[in-house]
């Protein structure tokens, strides 16, 4: 299916090709949310998409490595790929680096504004040296670089009806909703990483602290506090959403179902961590399979429909740009 994307998007130079393709494994790989509803967009889109997935994804790595090398090192590590993304964003050589070789050339594509990209490196720096979040709002400060860009960034390659500016506040906060369900779901690993994402300020309104959490993260034990608090970083994540949503109508049409599939498959990490009483220090809420399945047919079938109605308005895709693949081959790729 590779391929067929890089054909679809016109992308024919060998080099690009071989960089896209080692984004769009990274996306497989490790997003697979994020890649199951990416296969719902048209196929001269993905690239795009798994670019910038990639990318992040690389500069998460460098962040959250913590046995291979110390801080300093890890800061080394963020300055040379900042480094050589400045370049490469400016029209230089990528050193080498096919990821940044495939984001910069979908910046350049998507006019992508470069100020996205150095929002993005500032709060993966924080991460090095910050732990910890007093109150809500220095949490959105550094969720502006790390997840609100995301979704700016993403913006151009997924098209409106509506001027950018308009949907930019939606497409940001859609972003920041994806973190904050990231950051529920994964709160015991974040702590054995040593770091809180959910502000102290919300914590203590329940009378929980990084010592309560370290206690039922290593006993296995639960407390009604820690249960209520993790209940109102459920509730505040939900509002972000309610913040997004009309964001989507925004959209255009042929990207819809691909960012309500992902808006739905994200809710429902919070709708299982929910269910599962809020143990989200003890176990990793996960999606079921079958969930998933019925979520992408669900998906498979607005593409269809927008596409019918893209083409009774004259809005034809692009040449090359092939059928959506069918549910059954989307969960192949996604496990």
């Amino acid at each position: 299916m590779t391929a067929r994307e890089l054909d679809a998007a016109g992308i024919t130079d060998p080099y690009l090709r071989a960089a896209y393709t080692r984004c769009r494994r990274l996306n497989a790989r490790h997003g697979r949310t994020y890649f199951l509803a990416t296969r719902l967009l048209p196929a001269d889109r993905r690239p795009a998409v798994h670019a910038l997935y990639g990318f992040a994804r690389r500069a998460d790595d460098i962040v959250d490595d913590l046995a291979a090398a110390p801080a300093p090192e890890r800061a080394a590590a963020l300055d040379r790929l900042d480094t050589r993304l400045r370049a490469a964003l400016a029209g230089g050589p990528a050193d080498g680096d096919p990821v940044v070789r495939a984001v910069a050339h979908t910046a350049a594509r998507h006019a992508i504004d470069p100020a996205h990209f150095t929002a993005f490196m500032a709060s993966m720096r924080s991460d090095l040296t910050v732990t910890d979040y007093p109150t809500y709002q220095d949490l959105r400060a550094y969720m502006h670089g790390s997840a609100a860009v995301i979704g700016l960034q993403m913006l151009p390659v997924l098209g409106t009806v509506t001027p950018r500016a308009a949907a930019a506040p939606h497409a940001a906060a859609l972003g920041v909703a994806f973190q904050l369900t990231n950051f529920l779901r994964d709160v015991g690993e974040d702590l054995d990483r040593g770091r809180i994402y959910l502000p102290a300020d919300l914590l203590a309104a329940h009378g929980v602290d990084r010592a309560l959490l370290e206690w039922s993260r290593r006993t296995g034990r639960h407390d009604r506090r820690i249960t209520a608090a993790l209940r109102a970083a459920e509730d505040l994540t939900r509002s972000v959403y309610r913040e997004a949503v009309p964001g989507l109508a925004m959209l255009d049409p042929v990207a819809r179902p691909c960012v309500r599939t992902a808006c739905v498959l994200y809710r429902n990490i919070l709708d299982t961590i929910a269910a599962g009483g809020h143990a989200v220090l003890h176990r990793r809420a996960v999606v079921p399979r079958r969930r998933r399945a019925l979520l992408a047919a669900d998906g498979l079938t607005r593409v269809a429909a927008a596409r019918l109605r893209s083409r009774r308005t004259g809005a034809v895709a692009g040449p090359g740009t092939p059928v959506c693949p069918d549910s059954a081959h989307v969960m192949r790729e996604t496990g």
